[in-house]
């Protein structure tokens, strides 16, 4: 069944490659398809389309297969084009005449249109809450492990002494930027658009403001055209969204790989969050975090990908944009996966507390001498080439303390003012 059949057969290879895998990627817009039809079914009740029996049974209806959704008993077979053929095709089993009336005033286009905006709305809001999980994590491991010290690196050389609290809460708020672009996302898919058909509008007297009151979206997409350009910048502002997210949250991974590395034995894992070797009985491997490192990196393609599908079509709707689902859909699940896991395991990462006991790191100290010869009056000049000239000869003697006073320092993390930024942006509402 296609919603736009006319009697006329279609070829068999031109079925299977327009519908592609949309049977199964729908199955994610199933939920969304039946909700936009229950608000539309309503509104076509309330500008006089639609008896109030009509209203009801359809309703009905459409309560029995959301209840088959959730359980999970909601298929589209072979025999159907994607999501919204097949609940129509319930709908007129069912109801018969009362059911082929449910796409009154109504496109696919927006149809579609509605079931995507309303699925980026519940995974974003799913991706801020399990962004915000792992903050408050990487904030409590902070707070518990400020005083502990830690190398840090530049050009891959030791550098200038970090800390536990300084790594795990630059983490944190690393993701507070990300929440403000997953809000900038928001901002964009919570904008109803359906009601502009085929992106033209339509003849009949429809209440485009009750559709979006009975959807929960914030305002409508005024414009029929400019709802239908929706279609692509909603996916590609969601992917932009993402790949922030995804962008530190494989940094993190690549950090911990790199600490659980013999080489550096800055952190511990328990055994049950590695992997073993086929071949070396010694082998405990950070899979879990190679992988989030792996999955996030393809998730920071997603942006290009999206743009490259849209960047050239005009105004309007194109079959182009069916392929927006099969990268982005995989995407927001393997993003979620990933924050899953992340949270799951560095709950039990644990620091090493005596790093700085190797002598190798006694060079992390050099700007903390140096500062003290300037604090007590040496030019700072000077003062470079006397602790320069000391590194040199194997004379520097490491004080081996920080005496950092500064907002955001070693010893000043304002850990309390990082909350208080992220409160801000997981307040916001769009």
């Amino acid at each position: 069944m296609k919603l736009w059949e006319k009697g006329i057969p279609t070829d068999v290879k031109t079925d299977m490659f327009t519908v592609g895998n949309d049977r199964e990627l729908d199955l994610l817009l199933a939920e969304y398809d039946v909700t936009g039809s229950m608000a539309h079914a309503k509104m076509l009740g309330s500008v006089g389309l639609l008896t109030e029996d009509e209203v009801q049974d359809l309703v009905m209806a459409l309560e029995d297969i959301l209840t088959d959704i959730k359980k999970g008993d909601f298929t589209i077979e072979q025999s159907f084009e994607d999501v919204h053929s097949k609940v129509e095709y319930l709908l007129i089993e069912k109801l018969g005449d009362t059911g082929k009336k449910i796409h009154t005033a109504r496109s696919r286009n927006d149809q579609v249109l509605v079931d995507v905006h309303l699925f980026l709305k519940a995974e974003l809001i799913a991706i801020k809450q399990q962004t915000k999980e792992l903050f408050e994590l990487l904030m409590a491991k902070a707070e518990t492990h400020k005083d502990v010290l830690l190398p840090g690196y530049t050009h891959f050389q030791v550098a200038m002494p970090s800390s536990f609290g300084m790594w795990f809460s630059a983490y944190a708020e690393s993701f507070v930027d990300d929440v403000v672009m997953l809000n900038a996302a928001l901002n964009v898919v919570d904008q109803n658009p359906l009601g502009s058909a085929a992106g033209y509008g339509s003849s009949f007297p429809i209440n485009r403001t009750l559709t979006t009151q009975e959807l929960g979206f914030n305002t409508l997409k005024y414009n029929s055209v400019a709802a239908q350009m929706s279609r692509g910048k909603a996916e590609k502002t969601t992917a932009f969204a993402m790949a922030s997210v995804a962008g530190t949250l494989s940094k993190l991974a690549m950090d911990i790989c790199l600490y659980l590395s013999q080489n550096f034995s800055f952190i511990k894992l328990p055994q049950h969050l590695t992997t073993g070797s086929s071949i070396m009985p010694h082998k405990k491997n950070p899979d879990i975090f190679e992988l989030i490192r792996g999955k996030c990196n393809k998730i920071q393609a997603l942006p290009y990908e999206l743009t490259l599908i849209t960047n050239n079509l005009p105004s309007g709707y194109h079959r182009d944009m069916q392929l927006l689902k099969e990268g982005l859909f995989p995407a927001l699940q393997n993003l979620k996966s990933c924050l899953e896991m992340a949270i799951f395991s560095i709950k039990e990462i644990e620091p090493n507390n005596d790093i700085l006991d190797d002598k190798k790191y006694d060079y992390l100290f050099t700007v903390d001498a140096l500062n003290e010869l300037v604090s007590s009056g040496v030019p700072f000049r000077d003062a470079y080439k006397i602790v320069g000239e000391q590194v040199e000869n194997n004379s520097f003697v490491s004080p081996k303390a920080t005496k950092h006073s500064h907002e955001g320092s070693i010893n000043n993390l304002c850990l309390n003012e990082i909350q208080a930024k992220m409160n801000t942006a997981l307040s916001f509402n769009t």
